[in-house]
């Protein structure tokens, strides 16, 4: 693990704590589901884990690069909430609202409704709308 240790929460609010919740995600095990592999790809965007967050894009929709390291003003990432989660075993939608500030600025929602496949054993991020 990079140096998270037990006791850390998970940053997608899991009560588990980030080693056993995201963290295995974010070293190679695959995401038993499409909600946990939002829910590890939010925590992945907290952390700036480019790696993971391209790892786990889909290649037909993926982009080359997030530049989340230069990205300024840097967002502050302030919770997540899980609306609902439906699919299949191949197929998912994972609706959510990531709460998130940019420098001093006022918190703002970010409501998405994602979509997910799973090829080969692993869940992919597809794509997403962004609700107003």
């Amino acid at each position: 693990m990079r140096a998270v240790d037990t006791l850390t929460p998970c940053p997608c609010g899991n009560a588990e704590g980030y080693m056993h919740c995201c963290g295995p995600l974010h070293e190679g095990s695959p995401a038993p589901t499409a909600e946990a592999l939002m829910r590890s790809r939010y925590s992945a965007y907290v952390l700036k884990r480019e790696d993971y967050l391209l790892a786990t894009w889909h290649p037909s929709t993926r982009p080359a690069h997030l530049k989340l390291a230069t990205q300024q003003p840097s967002p502050s990432w302030l919770g997540l909430s899980v609306k609902r989660h439906q699919g299949g075993a191949t197929e998912a939608v994972v609706e959510f609202v990531a709460r998130l500030r940019y420098g001093g600025g006022r918190a703002q929602r970010m409501h998405e409704v994602s979509r997910f496949v799973r090829e080969d054993g692993r869940w992919y991020y597809l794509d997403g709308e962004i609700l107003t």
